[in-house]
C-alpha cells in the first residue's frame, strides 16, 4: 500500500499555497498546527478519530520487555529506561495525531500562535495544567525544561537550542520562542519538547540522577513501584489534570500498566502463552502463522489482530560502523551486502512472505524512484555528483541472490570488490593493508534469537570470502553503552520514518554524530549531500519540493550502502487477550506510540 503524505491533511493545495505565500501577514492563535496546511480536526473536536470517547476505564494491562532497565529518567544519555515510560508519564505543550502526517494539537498549551514565516512561536499554557504532585505547570518550568534538556539531556534534545534566538515569557501563562534559522518545522519541534518540574532538580544533578530519582511529569501515569531490572508498575493518576480534554477523551483507559522484563524473547513468548502477559507484538509473519496456534488461541481466549498502516518502512537491518576501517570504503560495504543472502534467509526466517525494505522511505511517495535521478531530484543532487558513490545519480538497487544457500554469483562479485579495495586473500584469509586478518564483530542483545540465527548464517557466507565474523551477545546495559560509544563493527539497526520527516534527520545522518556520543548516526555518516538534502526538506515551500528533497536524501542513504536491509510489513501484528479492545478506526501510522496502550481498553466478556 502506498501512502500519500498529503492525502490525509484535510486541506486542498490551493489553501496550502495561500498559507505558504503568507497572504495573511497577521499571526493568529490556533488550537493546533500542521506542518503543511491546516489541522484536520476543528477547534471543537470531541476526540481523536481513532479513539473511543466512550471507552470504559479500569483494568490492568501487562507488557513484556526483553533485557532490563537501570533508569527511570528517559531524558538523559545515562542508563536504560523502559521505553514506554516516556510516552505515559510525561507531556509536552502539543501532542501529535497519528492520523495525520504531522499535525499537533494543544496539550499543556491551550493555543499556539505563529506568523506565516514561522520565525517564532508563542504558546499559552492551560491554567488547569498540573504536574502529578498537584503543582501547576508554569512558564518557568517550560523555559527551564528547554534549557536543561538542551544542555544536559539526551542527544535527541540538543539539536534545537542552536536554532533558538530567545525564549521569553510574554505573560503569566504564555511564552514566545524566536528562531534564528529558516526552518518551518521548528515550532512543531518546540511543541513536542517534554516539560519537567524545575523545582525538583534544584541542587541536584539531572544528568546523573540515580534510579530512585524519577522526574516528575504531568502525564496520566506515575510509577507506583518497581524492582530494578525486573518490573515496573505504572498507575493511572486519579487526579490527572487533562482527563477531560478532547485530546485525551477515550485514551489512557487502564488503571494499571505493568511492564515485566525477561531475559530473551523465547521466555517472553512462553510467558504470554501462559497468560502472564496481556498483549504481544509480533514482527515475523511466519511465526505469526505457525506459532500463534496454541490452545488459548484455539479457544478464542487470545485474539490475533492485524493493524493496517500507511507509514514508510523505515529501515531495519544491520548497520556498518564506517568510523572503522575497512568499513569506511563503499566497495567493502557493497561486498558485504552482496554476501548477505537475503532471499535464502527470508525464506528460512519468514517463509518468504515478507518483502525486503528497498529504501528508508519505501512504501510511500517519499521513497526514491528506480532508475536514474530525474527532474528536481537530479537538480538537488547534481552539485554533489562527483562526491557521491555509484548509484546515487544512476540508480541503486540492492543485490539479489539466486535463492540457494551458496549464493555463488554474488560471492564472486563480493570477492572482486574486496580485492579492488586492497583486501587480498592470503593463506585462506582476507588481510588488511597492515597484514592483520579481516575480522568483524556483530553486536547483539542477549536473547535476540532471530538476529543470532541470521548472523550465524551470514558468518558462514563471509567465511567463504576469508572474513571472520564474531557475534558479541551482551546484556541490555552493555548494548546501550557500546551503541552510545559506537563500539561495534556491525550492529542491529532500526529507524522508524514518518510521513513528514524533518529535523530528526540531522540526528540520524548529521556529521556531529561522527564523534559526539549518543546520537542516532550509528553508521558515522559525514556526507555534505545528505545534510544539504535535509536543508532542502526544511526550507521547502511546496509539496513537490519537499517530496523531491526526501527522495534525493533516500538516494544518498541507499547509495551509501550503510545498512543491510531486512523485511517489512504493511500490517502491525498484535496478539492480545480477548478482554482487551481497540477502536475499529485505526490511525494511518498504525501501532506506534499513541496507539497501544493509549487508545485500548479492558472490558470483560
Amino acid at each position: 500500500m502506498r501512502a500519500d503524505i498529503f492525502r490525509r491533511t484535510g486541506t486542498v493545495l490551493a489553501t496550502v499555497a495561500l498559507v505558504w505565500l503568507g497572504c495573511d501577514a497577521v499571526a493568529e492563535s490556533a488550537h493546533g498546527i500542521a506542518m503543511y496546511g491546516a489541522p484536520a480536526l476543528p477547534p471543537d473536536f470531541v476526540s481523536l478519530p481513532y479513539a473511543n470517547p466512550d471507552a470504559p476505564k479500569g483494568g490492568r494491562i501487562v507488557f513484556g520487555n526483553t533485557g532490563g532497565f537501570d533508569s527511570l529518567n528517559p531524558f538523559v544519555i545515562k542508563g536504560t529506561p523502559p521505553w514506554q515510560w516516556r510516552f505515559l508519564g510525561y507531556e509536552s505543550l502539543l501532542s501529535q495525531s497519528l492520523d495525520e502526517p504531522f499535525t499537533l494539537y494543544g496539550l499543556l498549551a491551550e493555543s499556539v500562535e505563529t506568523p506565516p514565516d514561522r520565525s517564532w512561536v508563542e504558546f499559552t499554557l492551560r491554567k488547569e495544567a498540573r504536574f502529578s504532585d498537584g503543582t501547576p505547570v508554569t512558564v518557568e518550568d517550560v523555559i527551564w525544561s528547554f534549557e536543561m534538556l538542551g544542555s544536559e539531556g539526551h542527544m535527541r534534545y540538543r539539536t534545537l537550542p542552536p536554532k533558538i534566538a530567545s525564549i521569553t515569557a510574554t505573560g503569566p501563562r504564555s511564552l514566545r520562542i524566536t528562531f534564528n534559522t529558516d526552518d518551518r518545522e521548528l515550532p512543531l519541534i518546540a511543541g513536542l519538547r517534554p516539560v519537567l518540574k524545575k523545582a525538583q532538580w534544584e541542587g541536584r544533578d539531572f544528568a546523573s540522577a540515580p534510579l530512585s530519582e524519577i522526574p516528575i511529569g504531568s502525564g496520566p501515569y506515575t510509577v507506583a513501584l518497581y524492582e530494578a531490572g525486573r518490573r515496573v508498575m505504572l498507575q493511572r493518576n486519579p487526579d490527572y489534570w487533562g482527563k477531560d480534554l478532547p485530546l485525551r477523551r477515550g485514551t489512557m483507559n487502564f488503571d494499571e500498566i505493568q511492564l515485566e522484563f525477561f531475559a530473551d524473547s523465547t521466555v517472553l513468548f512462553e510467558a504470554f502463552k501462559a497468560g502472564d502477559l496481556s498483549v504481544l507484538r509480533e514482527e515475523n509473519a511466519e511465526r505469526w502463522a505457525t506459532l500463534f496456534d496454541f490452545p488459548a488461541v484455539q479457544r478464542g481466549e487470545v485474539i490475533k489482530s492485524e493493524i493496517r498502516h500507511g507509514r514508510p518502512t523505515g529501515m531495519t537491518g544491520f548497520v556498518f560502523n564506517t568510523r572503522r576501517k575497512p568499513l569506511d570504503d563503499w566497495r567493502v560495504r557493497e561486498a558485504l551486502l552482496q554476501a548477505f543472502n537475503f532471499e535464502f534467509m527470508n525464506e528460512t526466517v519468514t517463509g518468504g512472505v515478507q518483502p525486503r525494505i528497498g529504501s528508508y522511505f519505501d512504501n510511500s511517495d517519499l521513497g526514491m524512484r528506480p532508475g536514474p535521478a530525474e527532474g528536481k531530484v537530479r537538480a538537488l543532487l547534481a552539485p554533489f555528483a562527483d562526491s557521491l558513490p555509484p548509484g546515487a545519480m544512476e540508480g541503486y538497487a540492492l543485490p539479489v541472490a539466486d535463492g540457494t544457500l551458496r549464493n555463488r554469483g554474488n560471492l564472486r562479485i563480493a570477492s572482486a570488490l574486496l580485492d579492488e579495495a586492497g583486501l587480498p586473500v592470503e593463506q585462506g584469509r582476507r588481510v588488511m593493508p597492515d597484514g592483520r586478518p579481516l575480522e568483524l564483530t556483530v553486536l547483539l542483545r542477549q536473547g535476540d534469537t532471530r538476529n543470532q540465527s541470521i548472523a550465524d548464517t551470514y558468518a558462514r557466507a563471509l567465511d567463504r570470502l576469508g572474513i571472520a565474523l564474531r557475534v558479541d551477545r551482551v546484556d541490555n546495559a552493555q548494548f546501550v553503552a557500546r551503541e552510545t560509544e559506537y563500539d561495534f563493527d556491525i550492529a542491529t539497526y532500526r529507524r522508524d520514518m514518518s510521513l513528514s520527516p524533518g529535523n530528526e534527520q540531522r540526528l540520524y545522518w548529521g556529521s556531529q554524530g561522527v564523534t559526539a556520543p549518543g546520537t542516532r548516526n550509528l553508521m558515522g555518516m559525514n556526507v555534505p549531500a545528505a545534510e544539504a538534502m535535509i536543508d532542502a526538506m526544511l526550507s521547502a515551500t511546496t509539496p513537490e519540493d519537499f517530496t523531491a528533497a526526501v527522495q534525493a536524501l533516500d538516494r544518498v542513504l541507499m547509495a551509501g550502502r550503510y545498512v543491510i536491509p531486512l523485511w517489512y510489513d504493511t500490517v502491525d501484528r498484535i496478539a492480545h487477550r480477548r478482554d482487551f479492545h481497540y477502536p475499529a478506526k485505526t490511525p494511518i501510522y498504525g501501532d506506534r506510540p499513541g496507539f497501544l496502550p493509549e487508545v485500548w481498553w479492558f472490558q470483560a466478556d
